[in-house]
């Protein structure tokens, strides 16, 4: 099923859609991490939103980029009046975050205003959507994974829930990632320093084996140890700041912006080697729903 509508009229071209760096076989670890690019954003109506979306093209991260089941991460702005209209999952779960600034979020027909950095988790079998109703744009990101993998599904509702009625409390799950939730752990997973760190969203709140979303923040000078999964796979997603990641025996910068899949058995690490914090979303992604595994690597 297609999910966007493309206009004719683009913010820039995006070039031929290339195979990821994983699905090609290759070792190289900066190859397989996926950096935001604003110069490949494409303007386009999400879910029969009359309103525009600007999504980068081809997506963050797609389905091939992990073994488990991620269908994509979508890295957007949503315009002034845009957004994604409403639409059910049946076989697939998605999530909208918002990195800043407030937008009114929808599921299952309730509607509240929610600030960033923020996020609600849809699961299958519910309806939701998104809307910016500020003169502003809002950066965002997609999350979806699918309870069978490659597959996708969406059921329109046709309606781009502008100018509906709000719930002061939002009535359904939400994701917060304001830092001061965040608590110090030293010597995390055997890493160097105290960091700050909280389990945003834990596996009761999936159907498929989307398992959870970590939110880690590292000081300058502060890492995450060296550490493995057997049965699950992970995206750190860079919130903020700069630093480095090891994979295996292979390490290169990271940035603001980048996506970094760790696959199945992966030895990895996450350093803060910049003078400003390094933020970190960790999507974590199962082979199987409640297995869950972290083993430290010396």
């Amino acid at each position: 099923m297609q999910r966007r509508t493309y206009l004719k009229t683009m913010l820039a071209g995006a070039g031929a859609l290339a195979l990821p760096a994983a699905a090609q076989g290759s070792n190289a670890l900066a190859g397989c991490i996926k950096h935001t690019d604003p110069s490949k954003y494409r303007l386009y109506h999400s879910h029969q939103n009359p309103g525009y979306m600007a999504c980068q093209y081809p997506s963050l991260l797609v389905s091939s980029d992990l073994t488990t089941n991620l269908f994509f991460l979508d890295r957007c702005r949503i315009m002034p009046g845009g957004g994604v209209g409403h639409h059910f999952h049946n076989r697939c779960e998605e999530m909208f975050v918002i990195l800043g600034d407030e937008a009114q979020f929808t599921i299952d027909g309730r509607t509240s205003a929610i600030k960033g950095p923020a996020g609600a988790p849809c699961v299958m079998g519910h309806s939701h959507a998104i809307y910016n109703p500020s003169s502003k744009p809002i950066e965002f990101l997609n999350i979806n994974v699918s309870a069978v993998k490659g597959r996708y599904d969406a059921f329109n509702l046709d309606d781009a829930r502008a100018g509906v009625p709000l719930d002061p409390i939002p009535v359904f799950m939400t994701m917060r990632l304001e830092k001061e939730l965040l608590q110090p752990v030293k010597d995390y997973l055997g890493g160097q320093g105290t960091v700050r760190y909280r389990r945003a969203l834990h596996p009761e709140i999936f159907r498929t084996n989307w398992s959870y979303v970590d939110h880690l923040l590292l000081p300058a000078g502060a890492s995450e140890g060296r550490h493995r999964h057997i049965g699950v796979e992970e995206v750190y997603y860079v919130m903020n700041g700069t630093g480095e990641v090891q994979v295996n025996e292979e390490t290169t910068a990271i940035k603001k912006g980048d996506a970094v899949p760790v696959l199945l058995n992966k030895v990895h690490s996450f350093r803060n080697n910049g003078s400003q914090d390094l933020e970190l979303m960790i999507i974590g992604i199962a082979t199987q729903k409640w297995v869950l595994d972290t083993e430290e690597v010396k």
